[in-house]
């Protein structure tokens, strides 16, 4: 058996508990890891509140990514091996001793990045990554992403300062260090955002990433010339009738490992602001819950 943490009925977090699972041999196509590592995200409590459906068989592990050692290979699977150190997206949860990767979104772990480090990336930095290849700016252009200092924010200004692009984000006074540490200008969200950007950004805005949506959405895209290069992970509905779009996620071991890539180099930083052991499951995701989590929460499996 392997212990984990999940919840055995959809609703809050008084569902939540620690379990006893069966270590499964994986499926075709699949992989088993031992956990070293597991992020943490918003859309881990968004399941379990059963917003994205309620048809998967309880109790279940939380978590949506994760890192390990393949102790098992399903069949069909071709480039990974028994003892390989790697990273992906869970399919059974991450939250636990042992969880499935799907192979085709999985990647090797370099030997120069930690668990931590490579648990961190499958979801918030994938997405960014993603956001980023849809503005395709070219070197020397600006970006604007609303809504900097989480995860998917800080992921994206990294990616984007390493292809040679300004980055100018909305976050809270009190996050204007971290930001700087981003390589990017602060500017404060709310009312009259439109003219703190034009005044932080005076030759203008070249492509918008929104991961806030609402009011400061659409008074950011006022200073956005061309609306084709307006991104949204939070509001796409506003962004498609700004004339933007929803990210377009792509998946895929290839994005994990470029990203693996881009932290082994040192130029993007999952900016772990803290680790979890998996005794704290549930320290960690209300932080996360509590939408005041700066940077990436991860599970370390000790």
């Amino acid at each position: 058996m392997s212990k984990a943490f999940g919840y055995r009925a959809y609703g809050g977090p008084e569902n939540q508990e620690f379990f006893d699972r069966p270590v499964p041999d994986p499926r075709p196509g699949r992989l088993l890891i031992a956990v070293r590592a597991a992020g943490v995200n918003p859309v881990d409590w968004k399941i379990r509140n059963g917003w994205l459906g309620t048809d998967a068989p309880l109790p279940r592990a939380l978590g949506v990514e994760a890192a390990g050692v393949v102790e098992r290979v399903g069949a069909g699977v071709e480039g990974f091996a028994v003892g390989d150190e790697v990273f992906g997206v869970t399919l059974d949860g991450g939250y636990a001793r042992h969880a499935q990767l799907d192979a085709a979104e999985a990647a090797h772990k370099p030997p120069g990045v930690s668990f931590a480090a490579a648990a961190a990336l499958p979801v918030a930095a994938a997405t960014a990554y993603d956001a980023v290849e849809q503005i395709a700016l070219e070197p020397g252009r600006t970006l604007l992403v609303l809504g900097v200092g989480g995860g998917v924010g800080s992921a994206a200004a990294q990616i984007a300062r390493a292809r040679g692009v300004h980055v100018v984000g909305t976050a809270a006074d009190r996050n204007r260090g971290y930001v700087e540490e981003l390589g990017a200008t602060q500017v404060r969200y709310g009312e009259g955002v439109a003219d703190r950007i034009r005044a932080a950004a005076p030759e203008g805005v070249d492509g918008l990433l929104d991961l806030i949506g609402g009011a400061d959405l659409r008074e950011a895209a006022a200073v956005l010339a061309d609306r084709t290069r307006l991104v949204s992970t939070a509001d796409p509905d506003t962004a498609a009738a700004l004339g933007g779009s929803a990210v377009r996620r792509t998946h895929g071991g290839a994005t994990l490992g470029e990203l693996a890539r881009l932290v082994a180099s040192g130029d993007l930083d999952p900016r772990i602001t803290a680790t979890y052991p998996l005794d704290r499951a549930a320290e960690a995701l209300a932080e996360v819950e509590s939408g005041h989590a700066r940077g990436k929460l991860v599970l370390v499996m000790e």
